[in-house]
């Protein structure tokens, strides 16, 4: 889905897949101690990402400069909602404000 969006540049960071647009990152994902991890830089969806790191430290973390990390299995995945929110959000906080 990241791929999907204009102007996205798809590389790897580490033993990740990183997206960037603008010269600016929005996705880290990759495998993790058996578990998927992704992370989106995330702006307004703070608060609900806080509450879940909350109520699931192991599976969702707040990092500094409202980075969120989130594991998942394929078993126990991120609801598709959340995802699409969280990834349209972090990649546009990567546009120009005009853009956006």
């Amino acid at each position: 889905m990241a791929s999907q969006f204009p102007e996205v540049d798809q590389g790897t960071a580490c033993t990740q897949s990183s997206f960037k647009s603008n010269g600016k990152a929005f996705l880290f994902i990759g495998m993790q101690g058996g578990r998927y991890k992704a992370m989106f830089k995330l702006e307004q969806s703070v608060p609900q990402a806080t509450d879940l790191a909350n109520e699931r430290p192991d599976d969702f973390q707040i990092g500094s400069n409202k980075w969120v990390t989130a594991r998942f299995t394929a078993e126990k995945p991120l609801p598709v909602r959340l995802w699409k929110k969280w990834l349209k959000e972090s990649y546009q906080l990567c546009q120009p404000k005009s853009k956006a």
